[in-house]
């Protein structure tokens, strides 16, 4: 968005009105709250049936285990097969445990750090420092693991394709063995809505690394959160990764806190044999077993893997006309004006956009005191830090239709007063 693009008279001349527009919204008294990628009720109705699809003494799962009772570290039978065809990964490549990724992903990082990992004794905590490298923008809540870890975040460029800048982490990992990890989220990414290309996972998997004991933490959140009949499809890391020899190097994580009810699913990770077994060495320590008859309710209600795909489709119906929504707006509003530009993701929860620099944090600030609460921009970058101060996470998922075009007018309506305001700053 090349500033000598933009209309400068043509926008100056609308601000008496655009300040009038804001003014009538400041006086609505609204309060809309588009800050997470929550789902909405009418997504959470979906899966009611759930809770009471267990009938009175029908706790047995397929092997004979009850699971009412202590046991079965790593997960019921049946609900490794499920969740095996989930991650693409085999029943021995998996380990489910607990009801949140995100808490998968903060005992792998613990774990590491006062213990090592299976192929290297040496705890992470022994070390002078450690890196993790973090494509931005992204997942706010992979950089906060990091930050309370005192793990040190080295920013790498989400190209506008969906890949991080191979090219520049093959050069970091290659040089520094304190670069001992990646997040990523590898298909409709938060917050891009892009996806991974086959050429980026096979280069991940192969590249050298410094760190023998290098990690990637792939979470694969949004696996089957389809907006659109056109579906993207990732690579299996894994199985790169297991051809390239370098089998332990990728945790793949989900859960269907998404897909079921939010905070009362199931986290699953897929990782190697090798990998697996010092999961479960470690959790052993920490719990006799996850939540078995949250697990059997699963497996009844959704089946199988087509069962789980049936499911998201319903949720497509619901959350699809939102995002179309937000689109529309921004569309009407601001195409041509050169002012922002916006992803059109085939899936996932969220939407990015990028405004002028050094506009971002201004337009947040605006829109909260016009009653739509947006996340705090740089939230998407390593410490909260956008260096170029344009980011904007949009999450569609939680208000109605309704409520995002009033959200997004507003919100159009900032972008248009802030961007007015910094460029008379420049000139």
């Amino acid at each position: 968005m090349p500033l000598s693009d933009v209309d400068h008279h043509s926008l100056a001349a609308d601000a008496t009105k655009l300040k009038e527009q804001y003014q009538r919204y400041q006086a609505q008294g609204l309060k809309l709250d588009m800050t997470r990628g929550k789902p909405c009720s009418e997504q959470l109705d979906l899966a009611n049936p759930m809770l009471t699809i267990l009938e009175q003494s029908d706790y047995l799962d397929a092997s004979g285990v009850d699971c009412r009772n202590y046991g079965v570290l790593d997960g019921i039978s049946e609900a490794k097969v499920l969740f095996a065809d989930y991650l693409q990964v085999s029943t021995d490549e998996l380990f489910i445990g607990g009801n949140t990724s995100l808490g998968l992903m903060h005992d792998i990082i613990a774990r590491c750090i006062t213990h090592g990992t299976a192929d290297s004794d040496q705890p992470w905590s022994k070390l002078e420092k450690i890196k993790f490298l973090c494509p931005a923008p992204g997942y706010d809540r992979h950089f906060a693991i990091c930050q309370h870890f005192s793990i040190e975040m080295v920013s790498v460029a989400l190209m506008e394709n969906g890949d991080p800048d191979i090219a520049h982490i093959e050069q970091l990992v290659a040089t520094d063995p304190s670069i001992k990890g990646l997040w990523f989220v590898p298909k409709y990414g938060n917050p891009s809505g892009l996806s991974v290309s086959d050429e980026a996972v096979d280069r991940l998997a192969k590249m050298q690394c410094a760190a023998s004991d290098f990690r990637i933490l792939w979470d694969n959140a949004y696996n089957v959160h389809h907006l659109t009949e056109q579906r993207d499809e990732i690579k299996n890391l894994l199985r790169s990764c297991q051809q390239a020899g370098n089998a332990n190097r990728v945790f793949v994580i989900g859960s269907t806190s998404k897909i079921s009810f939010a905070g009362a699913g199931i986290a699953a990770l897929g990782a190697s044999s090798e990998n697996i077994n010092w999961l479960r060495q470690h959790a052993a320590i920490q719990t006799i077993g996850s939540d078995k008859i949250n697990q059997l309710r699963h497996v009844r209600f959704f089946k199988d893997l087509v069962g789980i795909e049936a499911h998201m489709h319903k949720h497509a119906k619901i959350l699809a006309p939102k995002f179309q929504s937000v689109e529309r707006v921004l569309n009407t509003q601001l195409a041509g004006k050169h002012l922002a530009q916006w992803s059109k993701p085939k899936g996932g929860y969220f939407i990015n956009l990028d405004v002028l620099d050094n506009c971002a944090t201004k337009v947040v600030a605006m829109a909260r005191e016009a009653g739509v609460v947006l996340t705090a921009a740089g939230a998407t970058f390593p410490y909260g830090k956008d260096p170029r101060d344009r980011n904007i996470r949009i999450a569609p998922s939680l208000p109605s239709v309704a409520e995002i075009e009033l959200a997004m007018q507003i919100l159009s309506v900032c972008i248009q007063l802030v961007s007015i305001q910094v460029l008379s700053e420049k000139q």
